[in-house]
């Protein structure tokens, strides 16, 4: 699968406004046309940043399935006032999995209905690393060895592992960040209080050379990854 890992910076006061409206009118409908509306989140360090995730099944259905809805009566509707709410939607990573076998697993359980107000408890870590050249076999084994046996230790369950998909963009008219060598994990916790606590890989991650960005995201109520 191909994953977009979309940041957008929004107006102050504006997040629920939009998660309000991409919950109610644009979950379905791009799944409609083949997409995966994969996880929605608030940024808890930034109250004005919403953060998503959107797969695919390879860079040709990516363009199919974009066009589709972007070019469509629900998009068209309901574009002005999504757009209102932003400030910037243009922080996207284009990202494979760094691995065989290390996506996304199958959801275990169903999206909650329009209307559904119950937050989720979890909460989902986004860890990104960033450095001069392209991830390897070296770091995922690295990886696999010694950071993933510290988060299940910090009381998470891994979820997934992706790094930069170098391929050209397919839809030009939704730009993508390039020029750019990033690894990203995702880990579900059980609270903030655990998400907060992750000593050992703090130490070990602290050890690894290149910038580093994490993010600590809540789910929406309607997010499939929760």
């Amino acid at each position: 699968m191909i994953v977009e890992l979309r940041q957008y910076t929004l107006h102050p006061g504006q997040r629920e406004t939009l998660i309000s409206l991409f919950d109610r009118e644009f979950v379905e409908t791009q799944e409609a046309v083949g997409m995966a509306v994969l996880g929605q989140f608030r940024d808890l360090d930034d109250p004005d940043r919403f953060v998503w995730l959107r797969g695919f099944a390879d860079m040709p259905s990516r363009a199919e399935g974009l066009g589709r809805f972007y070019g469509g009566p629900v998009w068209k509707e309901h574009r002005d006032q999504a757009n209102a709410t932003m400030i910037d939607s243009d922080n996207v990573l284009l990202l494979r999995p760094a691995r065989a076998g290390v996506g996304f697993p199958a959801a275990t359980a169903a999206r909650h209905p329009v209307g559904h107000t119950t937050p989720p408890p979890s909460l989902v870590l986004a860890t990104l690393y960033y450095r001069d050249r392209p991830f390897d076999e070296t770091f995922m084994d690295f990886f696999d060895s010694q950071m993933r046996p510290a988060l299940v230790e910090a009381g998470a369950a891994p979820l997934a592992c992706f790094q930069t998909e170098y391929a050209e963009n397919t839809f030009p008219a939704l730009p993508v960040r390039t020029g750019e060598n990033v690894f990203v994990w995702f880990a579900r916790f059980p609270n903030d209080v655990r998400l907060n606590q992750p000593e050992r890989w703090q130490t070990l991650s602290a050890e690894l050379p290149g910038a580093q960005q994490r993010l600590r995201l809540s789910p929406t109520t309607r997010s499939l990854l929760r």
